[in-house]
């Protein structure tokens, strides 16, 4: 299973997939709380890698997870918005978001977790084509 971050200096996306695809967990958490919920996740699920993005401090991330599992750093450009585009793939628009536009759509909610969704996919992707 593979633990998607994407770190903010206020908010966290957090993300559990297995190599299937399905989604296990999906979570935005302050960036104060995020440790205590990694370490949490940690015990609860058989995280083999976690999938960081290369944005907001993820060198002191990497450097503060890596003792506890396998950190691949992975390139966040455009991945807010490839969430975004994501996040009504998962969520699909009810009543007159339906009417509006795709590039209109503004979800109603923080998606650093979404974030988190696709930074596993592509290191999954990354797999596939290495």
């Amino acid at each position: 299973m593979f633990l998607g971050l994407d770190p903010g200096k206020s908010k966290c996306g957090l993300a559990v997939m297995d190599f299937e695809r399905k989604l296990w967990l999906q979570e935005v958490v302050p960036t104060s709380r995020t440790i205590e919920r990694i370490e949490k996740i940690l015990a609860d699920y058989p995280i083999s890698v976690i999938v960081l993005g290369n944005g907001t401090g993820s060198q002191s991330w990497r450097q503060l997870l890596e003792p506890q599992v396998r950190v691949v750093v992975i390139d966040e450009k455009f991945s807010t918005l490839e969430a975004r585009q994501r996040y009504w793939q998962l969520y699909p628009p009810q009543g007159i978001f339906k009417l509006l536009p795709p590039s209109w759509r503004i979800p109603p909610r923080p998606f650093d977790d979404v974030v988190a969704v696709v930074l596993i996919e592509r290191y999954l992707k990354q797999l596939v084509t290495e």
